[in-house]
């Protein structure tokens, strides 16, 4: 236990940094390229740091010592590494933080993961989908936002080769969870066992009553400076129509599509607002291929006219939504002249 919370105390609230006068391994092609002229013996040791010293000293324009030099050749490895900074916690921070790494440590063995996240805010299951994407786990993503939904995930040791990597990217998503009011996963292990070296089937649940308690942040209220001035911008119109954060998932098969906006008149009329500012060919060919499978009635794209959409290989043909084109800010007098059409 004292192991774990030193690992704990070093990891997350410590601050190392390099301190060597020169970047390592310049550091070392210097000294090893002026050692190599001579015999190695003590002597020439101590004369071949004495001369980089004096050489940095006048490049530098301040003084380096030799020892700092010889402290500098390594300072790059983890082990050479200088505690500068430790932000003290207080004792069930840590404690927290160990027993979340205690249960993380299950998934490791994972072979696969099933996990139902119940009715909830929607704004909930966007965070929790954006940890799924940002540790680029194999999910399928089965249900609705008024149901809940079902994400199975593939576990490191149900791959070709069993990946650590894959496995630290599976606990990683647990504190996200921990962000989802309601929730509960049940994984199958994949464990050898230590004396007849077999492999054996078992199984580990978990709920949202667990007690756990997360350190990730919960989120920013809006995912750019965009979107946020959008909706300072919104009040001030005085449409009539409310505007709503991320309060709508649209389910396509084996993922899910959250808009940026749900638009609510008091008439009962409703819209969908997606934004897509984003440049990357890869992002913008999943967008438009999602709004494809969606086929959603009432959405509204708003497109940004820098973006190359012919270069990204989209084509806005018999897309089923209506469009919006905004060049540097998005107007909600745009918006809301589409809706009124």
């Amino acid at each position: 236990m004292k192991r774990g919370l030193a690992y704990i105390l070093k990891s997350s609230f410590c601050h190392f940094e390099v301190v060597s006068p020169l970047e390592p391994s310049m550091l070392r092609e210097r000294v090893f390229a002026l050692a190599a002229k001579s015999v190695a013996c003590r002597e020439e040791t101590e004369i071949t740091l004495k001369k980089i010293a004096d050489d940095l000293t006048q490049e530098l324009q301040k003084e380096v010592l030799p020892n700092q030099v010889r402290d500098g050749l390594y300072a790059d490895l983890n082990e050479n590494k200088i505690l500068t900074a430790f932000d003290v916690p207080k004792p069930e921070d840590i404690l927290h933080r160990y027993n979340l790494s205690q249960v993380q440590g299950v998934f490791y063995k994972a072979s696969k993961l099933v996990l139902n996240a119940h009715r909830n805010v929607p704004g909930e299951y966007k965070l929790l989908f954006r940890y799924l994407k940002l540790f680029q786990l194999m999910a399928y993503i089965e249900g609705d936002a008024d149901h809940g939904f079902t994400i199975s995930i593939d576990g490191p040791t149900s791959l070709f080769t069993a990946s650590t990597r894959y496995g630290l990217a599976i606990a990683k998503l647990i504190p996200a969870l921990l962000h989802v009011t309601k929730w509960s996963l049940a994984a199958t292990l994949q464990t050898r066992d230590f004396y007849t070296n077999e492999w054996k089937t078992g199984r580990f649940t978990l709920n949202s009553e667990c007690g756990l308690v997360s350190h990730y942040p919960k989120g920013k209220p809006y995912d750019s400076m965009l979107e946020s001035s959008f909706a300072d911008k919104w009040d001030s119109l005085r449409s009539g129509w409310i505007l709503e954060r991320e309060v709508d998932l649209i389910p396509i098969p084996g993922s899910v599509m959250i808009p940026d906006f749900r638009l609510v008149h008091p008439d009962g009329r409703s819209f969908l607002l997606e934004i897509v500012g984003y440049w990357r060919p890869e992002y913008l060919q999943k967008k438009f291929a999602q709004v494809r499978r969606a086929n959603c009635d009432n959405l509204i794209l708003a497109i940004s006219e820098r973006l190359n959409l012919e270069k990204a290989g989209v084509k806005l043909d018999n897309v089923p939504a209506k469009i919006v084109w905004f060049k540097e800010k998005l107007l909600p007098k745009a918006v809301l002249a589409v809706m009124e059409e």
